[in-house]
């Protein structure tokens, strides 16, 4: 008898449709997989025999089993086809009528014991099972909550083998779990650091500030001690609260990865990666030979945080350059190309020379000029261009170090942070404007959980958008093009001007760009202008 269960598997960060095409026939014992399956899908020939035996169920030892995982050209990976093999198994046998299987996905690994255990991924394949139209999704216990925010599907967590055939028969006694994702987040976890901590740096402050409302990438230089990595891991806390498509696009990435904690249903907290120096190409930009998101796109609409930037590989630094200029990073291998998402802020710091104090206004500097300059030559100047701030951390004073310190909470900070990015978040929700559409199928459904663009802050910004939303006054057009001139910037560099320039006005409720928003912009143009000519 042939039985044809529906699953889902991952491709990327989205996922397919897989059916598990199981038939029992003949008198010759034996039990095949095919469907291009990985090691781990072929094993689940035992897995499924034992968890079929010790949950109390026949399994035909006597017949022949083929199990197709269609469609058959694309590789099979992972546990997660144990359960829908199973339940084929059993309606081939006639121990679940087809009926019961109507319009439901099955997902899961089996224990020998018949456990049904956790898979990673759920989430994009909830997306899948209710964007395709399907009624019931059955997935592990652990997964349940993560399933259940997507909406539209019954979702129904399972423990074991046995309990699914207890959902199937008996369907009335069981409930549906539900998941509010706005609930979710408006659930904001306390921080253990604060703004407030931070002794003096107004100007650092200001320049982080501006880059958390508008999302630009910084890049903080001083001499050791002077509060770089501490003043960096403080900017999370001002940053505004995910959106739900922001964190329904993060929590897949976290989901395919397998990071996404035991029982969560959403990333709540905007991601803060701060990977070691001596991580490889794969590990910052994803790879592998199944590929898994890196830590570009583990940070997305979140903080990159590089510290100690020249002593990372100078490979590995340029790696990002692409992801830093278009939000994505394609990852292309002989069997498939995949493209993740990276919009991420990148907050790199890093010592003006080895011995950390070139320019220290109390060490005097060990460097040789020559060694000081082979030092800053590793962060090379295409990546620097891509970096929308630099500051500079000065050290100090004694006063300032020993008194308390009496600066602004990160509270206050983010309400300022937020209010600019509600202004962004209008400005491009009017592009986006479009007639209603009338779904004919459900493949034709748009999906309310993804977003309509990936524009959410000015740093994101095209050229087009720049011209159409960055307005100058005529003075600060003219001050602008005098600073092009004398900085001899690059047309990349004129760009990510205007963009903080607009975020700048946004701070202050301004429609235009005036001077003094092209001022504080440019200065922070001017560092690199410093050291590394």
């Amino acid at each position: 008898m042939l039985a044809v269960v529906e699953s889902a598997a991952i491709f990327g960060v989205d996922a397919y449709g897989v059916r598990a095409e199981v038939n029992v026939s003949g008198t010759v014992p034996s039990f095949t997989i095919v469907g291009l399956p990985d090691a781990a899908v072929q094993e689940s020939r035992e897995r499924v025999r034992a968890a079929i035996r010790n949950s109390g169920l026949r399994f035909p030892y006597e017949k022949r089993i083929i199990v197709n995982l269609a469609p058959a050209d694309i590789r099979k990976a992972g546990p997660a086809f144990d359960l829908p093999i199973a339940i084929g198994l059993l309606v081939a046998t006639e121990q679940l009528a087809p009926e019961q299987i109507l319009e439901t996905v099955f997902i899961g690994e089996l224990g020998l014991d018949g456990a049904v255990r956790p898979v990673s991924g759920i989430l994009p394949l909830a997306l899948w099972a209710r964007q395709s139209g399907r009624k019931r999704l059955i997935v592990p216990e652990a997964n349940t909550r993560e399933a259940a925010i997507v909406g539209e599907v019954d979702v129904f967590g399972v423990t074991s083998l046995a309990q699914v055939l207890e959902i199937l028969n008996e369907p009335k006694f069981f409930v549906p779990v539900r998941e509010d994702p706005q609930k979710i987040l408006a659930h904001r976890a306390s921080s253990d650091v604060d703004f407030s901590d931070v002794k003096g740096q107004a100007q650092v402050k200001r320049a982080l500030e501006v880059a958390a409302a508008g999302g630009h990438n910084v890049l903080l230089l001083g001499s050791p001690g002077a509060g770089k990595t501490m003043l960096a891991r403080r900017l999370p806390t001002i940053l505004p609260a995910l959106s739900v498509e922001e964190a329904l696009e993060v929590t897949k990435l976290y989901s395919v990865s397998g990071k996404l904690a035991s029982g969560a249903a959403l990333v709540t907290e905007r991601p803060f990666r701060s990977p070691h120096h001596t991580i490889s190409n794969a590990g910052l930009t994803g790879g592998g030979s199944i590929p898994r998101p890196g830590e570009v796109s583990l940070a997305h609409f979140g903080v990159l945080f590089l510290d100690e930037l020249p002593e990372f590989n100078r490979d590995v630094l340029e790696v990002m350059r692409q992801p830093l200029e278009d939000g994505h990073v394609t990852i292309a291998r002989a069997a498939a190309s995949l493209t993740y998402p990276a919009r991420f802020t990148l907050v790199a710091a890093m010592n003006p020379c080895p011995c950390g104090f070139f320019g220290d206004s109390v060490r005097a500097c060990s460097c040789s000029q020559q060694t000081v300059a082979k030092y800053l030559s590793r962060v090379s100047g295409p990546l620097l261009d891509r970096i929308d701030i630099h500051i500079e951390v000065p050290r100090l004073p004694h006063d300032e170090l020993t008194a308390p310190p009496a600066g602004e909470t990160s509270a206050a900070i983010r309400t300022r942070v937020e209010r600019a990015r509600e202004t962004q978040r209008q400005r491009f929700a009017r592009e986006l404007e479009r007639p209603p559409v009338s779904p004919t199928t459900p493949e034709e459904k748009v999906s309310a959980w993804s977003p309509r663009a990936s524009i959410f802050c000015n740093a994101h910004m095209s050229s087009r958008q720049l011209q159409r939303h960055c307005t100058m006054e005529p003075e600060a057009k003219s001050l602008l093009g005098a600073a092009i001139t004398a900085m001899q910037l690059s047309a990349r560099a004129y760009d990510r001007i205007l963009k903080v320039a607009r975020t700048i006005a946004d701070l202050v409720d301004s429609e235009s760009i005036g001077v003094a928003h092209i001022a504080e912009a440019v200065q922070y143009r001017t560092l690199d202008r410093k050291f590394w000519r």
